[in-house]
């Protein structure tokens, strides 16, 4: 999502690291009878960035972080404890199959990560991540879903991590991508698996329901995604980012006049709308709020000169493939299995109002939806403290989130799942 032009919005925790970590082995770590926690590959950019924690209660930081509850040192993982002390953690031991498959011209890096000893034949869920360029193999996710007792196949999108291809967000061929791992990880699991399916956070919540309808699969879950087209969801930012800034309903619908208009340039793919921006920006100059607008990509397009975009805007901000028009909506309802769709109450990036409106018309026609909205909780299912200004700093991801995702897809219902609340 933000930046669905440039990359995923990148939602970091304060506090200052001590020193980059020594290496830890991604994986499972806890005792036998207490919440487990996940060390995964890092989201900050660089050689030096730590590695990552995240416990099934969805607290979550930087390895070795100061004063942080997860410590490595020489390859050993330590939680804090209730007494302060930090006590070595056993490894989970589990069955990683590193593998490489094929799809539509390039050579795609993947692992099937399975119980060491199931209780009988595990549903087995193929991890979609979304537009952020991190690898997927290593990501805390699959290991969330290990964790739970689940198989599940992660793999690095085409052009990240160890895959070939370049990076794209053209959601079709990433849908073909996600199918093809889906065979293959059938293909792995043999017959030590029973329900196959998909789980798609952020953009992946775009790809997992076409990705779904290709390989057959048996459900599909979506995190923080929407049942729009991408130049709604630009919409939806400005239009939420108004309402926070307290302007009336007329504001707002002259905000959409602008957001057609930047729109139009956009799925022109920058070959025409240019007099229809400038008549915008022209009957609205004088107006506080348009120079404050920012949406996915409405504030960068009316910063512009019409001059710069007309011979560079495409290769700035329209290089990733995006079909501006795909229809969601129809992607969905060409499925009849079961969706789990968990959206975060105060999404600035991938605002919920019109896709719980959308999702809850599809389940009216009958359409096998289960519809949780975790208030509170921004992108990323992130819980977060916001200073008068509006700037928000996130603190966790919102507890009861990932046993919620783990049980749907076991078909074992056991609410409470935090302050998450099932739409009915």
């Amino acid at each position: 999502m933000k930046q669905l032009v440039a990359g995923v919005l990148c939602l970091s925790f304060a506090g200052a690291s001590l020193a980059a970590s020594p290496a830890c082995h991604y994986g499972v770590y806890g005792e036998t009878g207490k919440p487990p926690v996940v060390i995964s590959n890092p989201t900050g950019n660089g050689a030096q960035a730590p590695e990552r924690y995240t416990f099934l209660d969805g607290r979550r930081g930087d390895v070795n972080a100061a004063d942080g509850p997860v410590r490595c040192a020489q390859g050993v993982v330590s939680v804090r404890q209730d007494d302060g002390r930090y006590a070595a953690q056993p490894q989970w031991a589990l069955r990683e199959t590193p593998t490489r498959f094929k799809s539509h011209g390039a050579e795609l890096a993947g692992v099937l990560i399975e119980p060491a000893q199931p209780n009988g034949k595990p549903p087995l869920v193929v991890f979609v991540h979304g537009s952020e360029k991190t690898p997927g193999i290593g990501g805390y996710y699959p290991y969330m879903f290990a964790a739970q007792g689940l198989a599940v196949f992660a793999f690095d999108k085409r052009g990240t991590g160890a895959s070939e291809g370049d990076y794209t967000q053209h959601f079709e061929l990433l849908a073909e991508d996600a199918a093809a791992a889906m065979e293959q990880a059938r293909k792995l699991a043999g017959g030590r698996v029973s329900r196959t399916g998909f789980f798609g956070g952020s953009q992946g919540g775009w790809v997992a329901p076409r990705a779904a309808a290709l390989a057959h699969a048996d459900f599909v879950e979506v995190g923080f995604g929407l049942a729009m087209t991408p130049l709604e969801e630009d919409q939806q930012q400005a239009v939420v980012e108004m309402q926070e800034k307290g302007y009336d309903a007329a504001a707002i619908a002259r905000v959409r006049e602008v957001t057609d208009a930047t729109g139009a340039v956009m799925a022109s793919h920058f070959t025409s709308g240019f007099e229809q921006l400038a008549a915008v920006k022209r009957k609205f100059a004088n107006e506080p709020w348009l120079h404050s607008i920012e949406g996915e990509y409405t504030g960068e397009l009316l910063a512009e000169d019409e001059a710069d975009l007309r011979r560079t805007g495409a290769p700035r901000y329209d290089n990733l493939n995006i079909d501006w028009h795909y229809d969601a909506v129809a992607a969905l309802r060409a499925l009849d299995i079961p969706q789990l769709w968990v959206l975060a109450g105060e999404d600035r990036d991938a605002p919920e109002a019109l896709t719980r409106e959308r999702l809850t018309a599809l389940k009216r026609e009958g359409k096998p939806i289960d519809l949780y909205v975790y208030p509170h909780t921004d992108h990323g299912m992130y819980e977060f403290t916001q200073d008068a200004d509006g700037t928000r700093h996130v603190t966790r991801i919102t507890d009861g989130y990932f046993r919620l995702l783990a049980d749907w897809i076991r078909q074992s219902d056991k609410p409470p799942y935090g302050t998450g609340q099932r739409i009915p």
